[in-house]
């Protein structure tokens, strides 16, 4: 007899589970990330935080509604507090996101983390370990294996559409004044106090490489690249040490009066104008250029890390893939990829399409992933991919899956370590091989 199933017998529909969270670092990244319970409180509540700027913490204080007793300006006085919340968003500076992801998983918050994991290879070793043994998970925030074209291509090399993968040529053209913004002038822009630039600009590139190439591993890298630009011999001759008093800044791509007083000029007040105050203003973002690092002549900076750089990887079978970084691109951070197969060839050059074209019938085929991209969202950073990437957070914690989480603690241990070995190679000037396994 064939099973029925009346209404009172039916299960009850399951409540959707919402989430609590505390951020550490309520900068940029920091108010990205928390921006999804704005838009989806019944799914993620901020719950605490703590930062060291007191305006960002009063700011997401009053937008989050969060009690004053959950508001620290230590993170370390947070979390000696009892946990109060599923889960911690960590965004602080790259050398500082250890410590408190230590912390973390040990009060048993499930951790979202912005990348790169940590600096060095042994506390990217030490997070993954720590995240295990208190049975938490684990997200690092590589957003474009959320973006709509990354994640399509994805698809389209496992369904074998191109045959087997021969060879990946990548590059991320960072963007002239995006790098003048951030590696010259910016939180990026020397390693000792930050990383090396493959690191902060390029762990997502390296990632996305080892990503579609799975589940061939890399087996070698090697790597050159240099600081080519902005150096103090390279000073045009008449220049000043601020752009605010340089007799030539109308003739300097990278002047900062354009890149900022004009921005705000012109009522943008978002990236990259709000890195450099608070509240801008013609007034504020004026103050900041004469008084602070954003208004320095970028060739008289203390930077030191790569404006350019290529990596060379060999992957098992011979496969092959190359990753270009590169600051000197018209393009802001438009990846462009060329991946070659045994029966076809897919290509993105930024845009709204993929083309793969069929050595069989040599024809070319027009894909458009933006289908997958939320019809109901404010978080519109990297293609949306940024709240693809809290989305997909969020659900693992609600349904206690962490199988949904895709860039998890040992693939994304692996990508890093890719990257380490690739900068080790460049350094040395030779060719490191990576002696497998690469676990934690």
């Amino acid at each position: 007899m064939a099973e029925s199933m009346n209404e009172d017998n039916a299960e009850p529909p399951r409540e959707a589970k919402l989430v609590t969270a505390i951020v550490i670092g309520a900068g940029n990244r920091g108010q990205t990330y928390s921006g999804y319970a704005l838009e989806f409180p019944d799914k993620l509540k901020i719950v605490g935080v703590a930062d060291k700027r007191k305006f960002v913490r009063t700011h997401m204080q009053k937008i989050f509604d969060i009690p004053s007793e959950n508001v620290f300006e230590d993170w370390s006085d947070l979390l000696e507090q009892n946990k109060f919340a599923n889960a911690a968003i960590i965004a602080t500076p790259d050398r500082h996101h250890l410590e408190p992801a230590l912390a973390c998983a040990a009060k048993g918050y499930h951790i979202l983390l912005e990348k790169p994991m940590a600096v060095t290879e042994e506390d990217c070793r030490k997070i993954v370990k720590t995240c295990k043994e208190n049975k938490v998970m684990l997200a690092v925030c590589h957003v474009l294996r959320h973006f709509p074209p990354t994640k399509k291509i994805k698809e389209l090399i496992v369904s074998g559409v191109i045959g087997d993968v021969v060879n990946i040529q990548h590059l991320e053209p960072v963007g002239f004044y995006h790098y003048a913004h951030s590696y010259v002038r910016g939180n990026w822009h020397k390693e000792s106090e930050s990383t090396f630039s493959l690191l902060a600009k390029c762990c997502h590139d390296m990632d996305l490489i080892h990503w579609w190439m799975g589940p061939n591993r890399c087996q070698c890298v090697s790597s050159f690249g240099s600081l080519q630009h902005f150096r103090r011999e390279n000073k045009p001759e008449g220049a000043g040490s601020r752009c605010v008093d340089c007799d030539i800044e109308q003739q300097c791509a990278y002047s900062a009066k354009k890149l900022y007083l004009g921005n705000v000029l012109r009522g943008n007040v978002g990236w990259p104008v709000s890195i450099i105050t608070d509240v801008p203003t013609p007034d504020s973002v004026r103050e900041a250029l004469e008084t602070g690092p954003y208004g320095k002549c970028v060739y008289e900076g203390e930077n030191d890390v790569c404006d350019n750089q290529v990596v060379n990887m060999l992957f098992d079978g011979g496969r092959t893939a190359t990753l270009t970084m590169v600051a000197f691109t018209e393009k802001i951070c438009e990846r462009q990829v060329r991946i070659f197969g045994t029966k076809g060839e897919i290509t993105y050059s930024g845009g709204t399409s993929i083309h793969v074209y069929d050595f069989l019938t040599r024809l070319t085929k027009e894909i458009y992933p933006w289908s997958i991209t939320p019809v109901r969202t404010r978080l519109t950073g990297h293609g949306c991919a940024d709240f693809l990437l809290i989305q997909n957070f969020v659900e693992a914690i609600a349904n206690d899956d962490p199988s949904l989480i895709t860039t998890g603690p040992e693939d994304t241990l692996e990508s890093h370590l890719l990257t380490f070995a690739a900068e080790r190679a460049r350094r040395q000037n030779r060719v490191v091989t990576i002696e497998p396994p690469m676990e934690w």
